[in-house]
């Protein structure tokens, strides 16, 4: 692990705002780890806000819902942070946020009588899925085949930029702790953590009154990169290791992100599915960079503009965060499930340095935070030696980009292995 030059300030005390919302709306149909579903609706027809848009009967799957009311006016490719261009559901928006009537919050004494089984159907009706980034279905994550005996909420955020959970946990403590109660009890587990990276102080002063009348442990950890990988919680708060090739089920631990767990609350208490969250919009060329409580299916560019004026033209967009965000082609990419960010970098900071050879140092296996050797697997996917790549165990590279980051050749080493991933699955 690293310590990283932190640009957080740019938005980590600004509270979350409400952007205005657009005319159109386009609301890709794969925003999870798993089979896309298909179209429920078609162009012509009216929706309400929170509709249901898709279906499948796929194990992998959790459907998208409508994020304002209004008309569909196409089903059409379009271009998406993550695959490129997808398919996606085009709404204009009527501006009235229209929900059905019938509708309405939970009442607390019928969620207190919810079964875990009763409270996973919600979570899925609800369309959640991992809001750190990995967008897997949330309901298949609450539902493990072997037993387990610690929930871990990865509440580290350790992208340099991003400070979309770190509001969160500000502005929504009590809500972050009823969705960890409803994870809790879909587990069954009675050990619970809390990590939060030591550059949070008011979220830290926050959990620990919290954690006072709860059975939660809040657990603080340095402000170090990547802290917030799976297996480097499970390691530094509970001393055990992640096997290769295996899961964290598998040592009886399941981590959900913080926001992950906020979108459980609201789809219990609230009875609303995932159709907006809080993503990051910043950078230095942005005169008010802000954290947005933006709708899922809102294209960056209208983050983008609201955040302005912008004092010069971005070399770089980035969806997500620097370390491991994906950098756009079009400014028309929508906010799906897992944006966490939107980074606009100038000409200075998008500075790519001409790759030399490598050297041979070994920094980029003392600082691999799954104990891999990046330079060999970047020297396999290279000359395509898919199998070779598997046997140095590529699939459990976590893409972090903390090998990149420290080659003092400017190897595009992390590059090659998404691509050795790929070849290899």
């Amino acid at each position: 692990m690293v310590k990283l030059e932190e640009y957080k300030y740019l938005t980590e005390n600004r509270p979350i705002e409400k952007p205005p919302l657009p005319a159109l709306v386009y609301i890709p149909l794969s925003q999870h780890l798993g089979k896309a579903g298909n179209p429920a609706v078609k162009p012509g027809d009216t929706v309400s806000l929170g509709q249901k848009l898709t279906a499948s009967d796929a194990s992998m799957y959790v459907p998208v819902h409508a994020c304002v009311s209004g008309k569909v006016t196409a089903i059409q490719d379009w271009p998406h942070p993550v695959l490129g261009r997808a398919k996606a559901i085009v709404i204009e928006n009527d501006g009235l946020d229209r929900r059905p009537s019938s509708v309405v919050p939970r009442p607390a004494e019928e969620i207190d009588k919810l079964t875990a089984e009763q409270i996973r159907g919600i979570v899925f009706e609800a369309g959640v899925v991992g809001m750190g980034g990995a967008s897997f279905p949330t309901h298949i994550k609450l539902n493990p085949p072997k037993p387990v005996d610690t929930l871990i909420i990865n509440a580290a955020e350790c992208e340099p930029y991003l400070t979309a959970d770190y509001r969160l946990m500000v502005e929504k403590t009590a809500e972050i702790v009823a969705g960890i109660g409803l994870a809790a009890r879909c587990l069954g587990v009675k050990n619970v953590y809390i990590a939060v990276e030591d550059n949070k102080p008011e979220a830290i002063e926050a959990f620990s009154h919290k954690s006072q009348v709860t059975s939660h442990k809040l657990k603080v950890l340095k402000s170090q990169y990547p802290q917030g990988g799976e297996r480097q919680l499970i390691k530094n708060i509970l001393r055990k290791e992640v096997p290769r090739g295996k899961l964290p089920l598998d040592v009886g631990v399941v981590v959900h992100n913080v926001g992950t767990v906020f979108a459980i609350y609201e789809a219990v208490y609230l009875n609303k599915p995932l159709y907006e969250r809080v993503v990051t919009v910043t950078g230095s060329i942005l005169s008010n960079p802000k954290n947005l409580l933006a709708r899922i299916g809102t294209p960056i560019k209208e983050l983008i503009d609201f955040c302005g004026p912008q004092k010069e033209e971005p070399a770089k967009i980035i969806v997500g965060g620097p370390m491991m965000g994906i950098t756009q082609y079009s400014d028309s990419v929508p906010v799906i499930k897992s944006t966490t960010g939107i980074i606009l970098m100038n000409k200075k900071e998008a500075t790519r340095h001409k790759e030399a050879f490598c050297i041979r140092c070994g920094a980029c296996v003392r600082e691999c935070p799954a104990g891999l050797m990046p330079c060999l697997l970047n020297l396999a996917s290279e000359k395509g030696l898919w199998s070779q790549a598997k046997s140095y165990g590529v699939l459990d590279c976590i893409e972090c980009g903390l090998c990149s980051y420290v080659c003092p050749a400017s190897r595009n080493l992390v590059q090659w292995i998404k691509r050795a991933k790929l070849e290899v699955k």
